[in-house]
């Protein structure tokens, strides 16, 4: 995909490798997405990053700024100068997925750097999944590393379950398609991001919240 550009990047250096994840490595706060962008991370080398024709990066970024984890409220390449603080970011899928529709094996081929990460990164106590995709990786490695639950927790926006230490938070994924049709506004993204800062802060997982199922 690095070397199939596209007419408004024709010009552009791409990264075209796997996409590692970002951030403070003394987080309290971890943010799991889906995948690079084909023409996003994939040619930034930062995830939410790079797509003009996208609002991920440009809905995230911003609300990640309003909550005090990043610097700038817009991310553009990975040598902006951003800085993220008490927050890491990262993805379950390195790569930009074929026609945007990740495999199973390539999440089972990916799911031990997430595990990784998750295993570096000692001091995060909250794991923020954007989208359906992203928690059911999450609890995958959690499970592998002995905190599975009897019943699997649904995935909803704002719901939050407690798996040892952690405190894993459902938040809807910043895509196109659920930031047009309203699924997900800014309030909504500002809300899980506070929780997940007032979680961090008081390092509690505490107990499971009911909450519908969701997208």
């Amino acid at each position: 995909m690095a070397q199939a550009k596209v007419a408004r990047y024709r010009d552009s250096v791409y990264w075209g490798r796997p996409v590692p994840g970002f951030g403070d490595p003394a987080a309290r706060v971890l943010l799991v997405g889906l995948a690079p962008a084909a023409h996003g991370g994939n040619r930034s080398g930062r995830v939410f990053t790079g797509d003009s024709r996208g609002v991920s990066g440009e809905l995230l970024f911003a609300a990640l700024h309003r909550a005090g984890f990043s610097s700038r409220p817009r991310s553009v390449h990975a040598g902006d100068g951003l800085r993220l603080d008490d927050c890491y970011i990262t993805a379950v899928n390195r790569c930009a997925p074929p026609a945007n529709r990740p495999t199973t094996a390539e999440r089972d081929a990916c799911l031990p750097f997430l595990a990784r990460e998750l295993r570096l990164l000692i001091e995060v106590r909250v794991i923020v999944a954007l989208g359906g995709y992203a928690w059911d990786a999450v609890l995958r490695v959690l499970a592998g590393q002995g905190l599975a639950v009897g019943r699997k927790p649904r995935f909803g926006h704002g719901a939050e379950v407690g798996l040892g230490h952690y405190r894993l938070i459902g938040c809807y994924h910043p895509s196109q398609q659920n930031i047009f049709t309203g699924r997900l506004n800014p309030s909504m993204l500002d809300d899980v991001l506070g929780r997940a800062r007032e979680l961090g802060e008081a390092g509690a997982p505490g107990e499971e919240r009911g909450w519908p199922a969701g997208v």
